[in-house]
């Protein structure tokens, strides 16, 4: 789409709330000009000499953004071995034996659950050891919050001295390859330093391609390192990144930045920007780790953890305030964000909170007297089918309650990539179901909650736009906004739920220039 173009089809959503369909739009210069009739947009074209495409048969919606993901670990998972689909530790092994063999070097996995496997228990170190023994394997959980090394990878990363109380040990007091939260963050960044400049270029590509592949134009990176951050700006600035990037930077990173002086947002040519800082309270429902005000159902011994507290939170909050940055904050539990909540209050930023997978009622409303965003993934209610062994019946109404945040403060709907599949169309699945569909019992408690198909779409481009601190820039074909678009084979607002997965993208452009196919 360069120069001047007018687009032509059956249905263009300018916007989901308010909902505004037309039938032209115009580009020029990267930038939506004018959105509406179909014969005004066809003049406005020929008088600037541009041409005119037309689409009869299709429907363009404003390109979805996904507000968080992390994209260097999508790129990783694509390069590596996927773990999402094993039944048990056995097949597990099996994955391990065909993928390795041929590829030299350290060998990667992600997506196990043990919840899915048959043996019933967490898989160990010496069962990887009989797969691949001669050379490191880490196989980082669906989760994120969890991973399991092999005996090879610990004794290299002196993981002993490197993770410590975060290791998992059996009765005897062995470690068991398994490491958690902190120790997951100190295991990747031994990892990541043993990945060189061209490999992370390779990752960060693979990732961007993979996502716009379906409609994501831009993407919210989550808890970046300063050294991702300038591989995605070369990228930027030497025009191969295909979609727009909106980068958190981890605490580590933020503090080096903050100690310069730098103020947000610093812009790498139109496409990525350093926007936030994200931080974690807690960890995971899978792992156990997220931060419960009363204990797990399933197991009554803990509550979780708490990694950071509200002091720590107001701390980071108040620099971050002084430079322009936006705030980010992981909270998988409601004791979590309670935490959150104090820590934040009187932040005068853009706050964001990631997850808010266990909200009480009482912080529905604390939520919006703190006019927070909340950046949420539906997708977590199909891959936690389990839930409920967590956390009981008493508590299933608080789980990933969609509806009643989006009464409460604005949200943005994401999807943890590589948590969850980058796949839009299945997150909104997720959304409008609940997993009915697949008999989940959560579904049972909450069926309440599930979003419209507008209200969801409202979500993944608006809603997200305005997380992400750009909401006068992305997710509207209004003029004056970019010209990131998706060009679609069926209307979503005309499909049911299961239609609604088998959405196939068509084209998409970002800046006004055709990026997929």
């Amino acid at each position: 789409m360069g120069g001047t173009l007018a687009l032509i089809a059956g249905r263009i959503y300018a916007s989901f709330r308010p909902l505004r369909v037309v039938r032209g739009l115009v580009v020029h210069r990267g930038r939506v000009l004018y959105s509406g009739s179909s014969e005004e947009a066809v003049a406005i074209a020929k008088r600037l000499g541009g041409d005119v495409l037309e689409l009869p048969d299709s429907t363009v919606v404003p390109g979805l953004v996904d507000a968080h993901t992390h994209l260097e670990s999508l790129g990783l998972a694509l390069n590596s071995v996927d773990l999402r689909g094993t039944r048990s530790i056995e097949e597990l092994k099996t994955a391990l034996r065909e993928w390795s063999a041929g590829r030299p070097g350290w060998v990667f996995g992600r997506g196990w659950d043990q919840e899915k496997f048959r043996e019933g228990r967490f898989p160990t170190r010496w069962d990887v050891d009989e797969a691949v023994g001669d050379r490191p394997v880490i196989l980082v959980r669906v989760c994120g919050h969890m991973a399991l090394l092999n005996t090879a990878a610990a004794e290299e990363l002196r993981v002993e001295e490197l993770a410590k109380e975060r290791l998992v040990r059996n009765e005897s007091g062995e470690f068991t390859g398994l490491v958690v939260e902190e120790g997951v963050e100190a295991v990747m960044r031994q990892f990541w330093s043993r990945v060189d400049e061209e490999a992370l270029e390779r990752y960060l590509l693979d990732a961007a391609r993979h996502a716009v592949q379906y409609g994501v134009t831009t993407l919210g990176l989550a808890g970046a390192s300063l050294r991702t951050v300038s591989s995605l700006a070369g990228l930027s600035l030497s025009g191969r990144l295909p979609t727009k990037v909106m980068v958190y930077l981890g605490l580590e990173a933020f503090r080096e930045l903050s100690r310069l002086g730098q103020r947000a947002p610093m812009l790498f040519g139109r496409r990525v920007g350093i926007v936030g800082v994200k931080l974690f309270v807690d960890g995971s429902l899978g792992a156990r780790t997220a931060y419960l005000s009363e204990p797990y159902d399933d197991a009554p011994e803990t509550r979780g953890l708490k990694l950071l507290g509200r002091r720590e939170i107001a701390e980071v909050a108040s620099r971050a305030e002084r430079l322009g940055f936006q705030v980010a904050v992981h909270a998988i539990g409601d004791a979590a964000l309670d935490e959150v909540i104090e820590g934040l209050r009187g932040f005068r930023g853009r706050a964001r909170v990631e997850h808010l997978s266990v909200v009480r009622d009482d912080q529905l409303v604390k939520l919006g007297e703190l006019g927070a965003v909340g950046v949420v993934q539906p997708h977590f209610i199909l891959t936690d089918w389990w839930v409920l062994r967590r956390v009981g019946a008493r508590r299933a109404r608080w789980v990933y309650r969609f509806g009643d945040l989006g009464r409460h403060i604005p949200i943005a709907l994401s999807t943890d990539s590589p948590v969850e599949p980058i796949d839009p169309w299945e997150n909104l699945y997720a959304a409008l179901t609940r997993g009915l569909n697949e008999g989940i019992e959560l579904a049972e408690h909450t069926r309440d909650q599930r979003l419209s198909v507008a209200d969801a779409l409202h979500y993944y481009t608006s809603g997200s736009a305005y997380a992400l601190g750009l909401e006068d820039r992305i997710g509207r074909l209004e003029p004056g906004y970019d010209a990131d678009l998706v060009v679609l084979d069926r209307d979503p607002l005309e499909l049911d739920a299961e239609e609604i997965r088998k959405t196939r993208v068509v084209e998409v452009y970002v800046d006004g220039e055709r990026v997929y196919p």
